[in-house]
């Protein structure tokens, strides 16, 4: 097990800004946000303009594919996360003015969120309108409580009933609790996407499926696999417990370019504080975490984890664990609670 030692996670740090920053804070709310900028910048001047020009005729034979090779591995591995967990970020708060937040939102919503196989407003509908709602718990449609979650087995159910009934599930859960607003986005975007697809494949087939429909369903798989892994060590004696349902990842070169999406606790707790704040607040609540033997893990991040979790590697998390304030006495503790916190719990 690991001792809690300085935290290398990104905090704002003042500096000058260019003339390009400058020129974005008269749109913007928080010059902390100016990173998304710079990320979304890079998007269109890589992302978009490829992804238009593999509909046409530039590119033919082997050099399209060569083209869509690299398109794909840059636009779905290396900006993918960044991407994800900057519009988790934008979800949560508002960094534009509010003259221009709401035209800034939409854009990216349906027009750059579909290139990272996001249909738009389906994950704005179902992270802020049920999962934050109901943390994880009974009527959350993305719940990992009933699925035993060290299994690989497990994952795959869960993973094949969100692809094809999470959207039905989420839109009972919206309008039983007539959340119209959402449950019509909801819908809304999800069949446009769907049509939008369809259509495009009569335009392009070959464009269309690199562009948007392969993103789309590896974006369900990442987005499961990493709600799994934050929601893997659960409690059964208070699964409602914030600090005991989820688990932070600290030190960890995953919060430097994914806005400290490691610290899913705190999140949950915070959910609209800002990610330069996240290391500052884990470190002032430190001791209700060992209190609660609250699960962090330091050095890791949640695709490490989800492969000892599948392969039962209960030593190598341990190894990784943070044992603050001496919460556990010894390795084979930290293991056995471990262990337990990843039982399926049976439905009520």
């Amino acid at each position: 097990m690991k001792t809690l030692t300085a935290l290398t996670d990104p905090v704002y740090k003042e500096k000058e800004l260019s003339g390009y920053e400058n020129f974005w804070m008269r749109f913007m709310n928080d010059k902390r946000d100016l990173p998304f900028i710079h990320l979304l910048t890079l998007i269109h001047l890589t992302v978009v303009p490829v992804a238009v020009l593999l509909f046409t005729n530039v590119f033919t034979g082997w050099i399209w594919w060569a083209v869509a090779v690299v398109y794909f591995y840059f636009a779905q591995f290396y900006l993918k996360g960044r991407f994800g967990l900057m519009f988790h970020c934008l979800c949560h708060r508002k960094s534009f003015k509010p003259q221009y937040q709401k035209w800034v939102h939409t854009y990216i919503t349906w027009i750059i969120c579909p290139l990272f196989g996001h249909a738009p407003e389906g994950y704005f509908a179902h992270h802020m309108g049920m999962h934050h709602v109901e943390n994880n718990n009974d009527e959350d449609a993305s719940s990992t409580m009933h699925y035993q979650r060290d299994s690989l087995t497990s994952f795959l159910a869960y993973f094949f009933n969100f692809l094809f009934l999470g959207f039905k599930e989420t839109f009972v859960y919206l309008f039983n609790r007539k959340r119209k607003k959402l449950y019509t986005r909801l819908t809304v975007g999800e069949w446009v996407f769907i049509f939008f697809c369809v259509g495009m494949c009569f335009v392009d087939l070959k464009a269309t499926m690199v562009v948007w429909v392969v993103p789309f369903f590896f974006a369900r798989l990442v987005m499961m696999l990493g709600n799994w892994t934050q929601h893997s060590f659960i409690d059964q004696n208070d699964p409602e417990n914030l600090y005991t349902n989820s688990i932070n990842c600290i030190n960890t070169k995953y919060n430097q370019i994914c806005w400290n999406d490691g610290y899913h606790i705190i999140h949950h707790l915070r959910p609209g504080l800002h990610y330069t704040e996240m290391p500052g607040e884990f470190l002032k609540r430190k001791d209700e975490f060992a209190a609660k033997k609250a699960v962090v893990f330091d050095g890791i991040h949640y695709l490490h984890i989800f492969t000892f979790l599948m392969t039962k590697r209960y030593d190598k998390l341990a190894d990784n664990l943070v044992n603050i304030n001496n919460m556990f006495d010894s390795k084979e503790q930290a293991i056995n609670l471990m262990r337990e916190r990843t039982r399926r719990i049976e439905a009520a």
